[in-house]
């Protein structure tokens, strides 16, 4: 698809020579009947070089290329209109060219919306405690959490300030929903103050894209999803049930940055030997939910009651994340595979596959 509209852009603009060759006195051009001025053949040729820089830029992957796009298909078309009848039939590729500039200045748009947030919890991001992780610092929590940051590699390293992944997800938005859709996402988890926020890029249909971000910044949390970065298909955020189901997300997700568990916003309940209960409080809202771990200290799951959708109908579900594998990368033990489950009365509806393929951090020294 790429390579066509390429191809399409360079036909396109190399048929705006003609004009400035006939105008020019340099080829004769019995199809084009009307007559072309110097300066009108000019245009024509500017035209043709706005357009090519554009494929250019396209084809290089310049986020802004479609600046060069927009101005060269509206420059064509006014000038198509001047020659209608030799030329008319331009309105199409102009048209076509057009139409996906603007949806590349809407994902411009919405990235520099995201990276804007990601900048801001990464400016943001302190560390209560800038000392290297002792084993005095988790003497006090109950033994399963004790258990878990112990084997999980953050003792003796220095304290994480952000948490930065690469995800690979398939979701299923209805749970009689049969295909899974694939997306690509990147994750930032900032230990203090609790914050993330997770931006994805997801097929749903061959050739149309869903862009989409979630986060939870200075208490609020907000959930956005854009056909071709243009059209919402779903929008809710900045109201108290989303606020707590971002704060419970973010709870459940310490599991990628374990220094958050030592945090004053959360306070640990052992309720036995391998499972725990975490409440978290932040900026006027709280949240719960029970981690369980295995006997070699990895994370299993985490279980909560999460507010599904929002408004004064929005109910609290009991929302599953299980791990499925777990490895060590960077020196610390997080789990790679995940399914996420909404355990409704209808059954199960597990909505999402989680992969971990890339996990980096930045710890306070480098900060």
């Amino acid at each position: 698809m790429k390579v066509l509209f390429l191809i399409l852009i360079l036909i396109h603009a190399l048929i705006h020579i003609l004009a400035f060759l006939k105008a020019f006195d340099i080829a004769e051009l019995t199809e084009f009947t009307s007559p072309v001025s110097k300066p009108m053949g000019l245009i024509w040729l500017l035209s043709l070089i706005l357009l090519s820089v554009s494929a250019i830029l396209f084809i290089t992957n310049y986020p802004l290329w479609w600046v060069w796009g927009i101005f060269g298909a509206v420059l064509s078309q006014i000038l198509i209109f001047q020659f209608w009848s030799e030329a008319k039939f331009g309105t199409i590729p102009n048209l076509i060219i057009i139409l996906v500039s603007i949806v590349a200045y809407a994902q411009f748009n919405f990235k520099q919306m995201v990276n804007q947030e990601i900048d801001f919890i990464q400016e943001k991001s302190s560390i209560q405690d800038k000392n290297t992780i002792t084993k005095e610092m988790i003497v006090d929590l109950p033994f399963p959490v004790r258990n878990w940051l112990d084997k999980s590699g953050i003792v003796g390293k220095p304290a994480m300030k952000v948490v930065k992944m690469e995800q690979t997800f398939e979701i299923k938005l209805k749970p009689d929903q049969n295909e899974w859709l694939k997306a690509d996402a990147e994750q930032y988890i900032s230990s203090y103050p609790p914050a993330f926020v997770w931006k994805a890029d997801m097929k749903i249909m061959r050739f149309i894209n869903t862009m989409g971000r979630d986060k939870f910044i200075d208490g609020e949390g907000e959930m956005l999803f854009k056909i071709l970065s243009i059209f919402p298909v779903a929008k809710d955020g900045y109201n108290p049930q989303i606020n707590e189901a971002a704060l419970q997300r973010f709870l459940g997700e310490i599991v990628w940055i374990p220094k958050a568990a030592l945090e004053d916003y959360i306070t640990w309940k052992a309720l036995d030997h391998q499972s725990a209960k975490a409440t978290i409080t932040f900026k006027g809202t709280t949240g719960s939910g029970i981690f369980t771990f295995k006997e070699n200290g990895e994370f299993e799951k985490f279980s909560a009651l999460r507010f599904m959708g929002s408004g004064p109908e929005a109910q609290r579900i009991e929302w599953v994340v299980k791990a499925l594998e777990t490895k060590e990368i960077n020196g610390i033990k997080i789990p790679v595979r995940c399914n996420a489950t909404w355990r409704l009365e209808s059954g199960d509806w597990t909505w999402a596959k989680i992969e971990v393929r890339k996990y980096d951090f930045v710890p306070w020294a480098e900060g």
